[in-house]
């Protein structure tokens, strides 16, 4: 069932050349967790401020729970929106308990009644048993389950998040995607988060909105966006495909690494994606194109080995027994369909 609808956004900053959002749309279904993904500019955080109401969208409208919040005439100040919002660096007040900080939320209620919806919160959040102590003596990932019990507490028809899990230790960060995950499906909360970070968005999101100079590109599955990407940003963005330019012959494409096969029918000039574990190196084949390794970097568990074709370099995913190493020549094969984009 549809929770909330953002059609057609547009927004320019003063004095500014180019639009910050520019005819933006999607849509999020109730109980589900959106991402939109981008580099530094895109325009993910003005959306996310457009829809908390910080910000007023010079077009466009913005539906929240059937109710239009902006647009079409109207703008409902942010404190009445009902949306919870959490901030980056998640803004607790230092001076207060954990109990405090949730129960700051919720006005025009008696106090007891106050401290038990809190409590019931932080329960929800796994982080109750810290309920008298303060933001500094809390991890970084007990303090953003803070920060999302505060914003869960007044029952938000939608929880905003900007860069989550952006101010974590590497460490800590796939914890507290997990654990916050858990309390979203567990009690069927929907929210919208903004991030520059791919594995965060494919692992923590059920829909994608990859976002480019203020418009979605493309909006999908993590599944959908990593194996169907329709354009070449998005191909490179999600996961780092090597992007070929070649000749379509029906269904492969001849590229500088050789034959291509391909998901659609291709003919004539076209860009087709391809994953670096869809690629397979081989000893070098007679008649066949001939590569120079020029990179192998380990990872432990694989390696990361880049392949130069004249001048057209491609990314190969390999085990930690690959043969190969800097400066043998070989042969690349796809031993998946590449994808058609445009």
């Amino acid at each position: 069932m549809l929770l909330l609808l953002v059609e057609d956004l547009f927004l320019r900053y003063r004095g500014q050349a180019h639009p910050a959002v520019d005819g933006l749309s999607f849509s999020v279904e109730r109980g589900e967790i959106f991402a939109l993904l981008g580099p530094s500019g895109s325009g993910k955080t003005s959306t996310l401020r457009m829809i908390a109401g910080f910000e007023r969208p010079e077009r466009g409208r913005i539906v929240l729970d059937g109710r239009v919040i902006a647009g079409d005439g109207e703008f409902v100040p942010p404190e009445r929106r009902n949306v919870g919002f959490v901030f980056q660096e998640f803004a607790l007040f230092p001076h207060l308990t954990v109990m405090e900080n949730v129960m700051f939320g919720l006005h025009g209620l008696p106090r007891d009644e106050r401290a038990a919806r809190a409590m019931e919160i932080l329960e929800r959040a796994q982080i109750a048993e810290h309920a008298g102590r303060y933001p500094r003596q809390l991890s970084g990932g007990q303090q953003q389950r803070v920060a999302l019990a505060r914003a869960m507490a007044p029952r938000p028809h939608v929880i905003l998040m900007d860069e989550p899990f952006g101010s974590l230790d590497p460490d800590l960060r796939e914890d507290a995607r997990r654990k916050i995950r858990g309390v979203f499906r567990e009690h069927e909360m929907s929210a919208v988060f903004v991030t520059h970070d791919q594995t965060e968005a494919l692992g923590f999101a059920d829909r994608i909105g990859v976002m480019r100079d203020g418009r979605i590109e493309q909006v999908g599955t993590p599944e959908e966006l990593y194996n169907k990407p329709r354009t070449r940003f998005v191909a490179a963005f999600i996961g780092g495909a090597n992007i070929l330019s070649g000749t379509g012959r029906g269904d492969c494409v001849m590229t500088a690494i050789g034959r291509v096969p391909v998901d659609r029918r291709a003919v004539g000039d076209v860009t087709v994606a391809v994953r670096p574990e869809h690629l397979q190196m081989e000893a070098a084949v007679a008649g066949e194109p001939v590569g120079e390794v020029v990179s192998r970097v380990f990872h432990g568990h694989d390696l990361t080995i880049r392949v130069s074709f004249a001048g057209t370099e491609v990314a190969v995913w390999d085990d930690y027994r690959c043969p190969f190493h800097v400066g043998e020549s070989v042969r690349v094969r796809a031993r998946e369909k590449g994808v058609v984009v445009e």
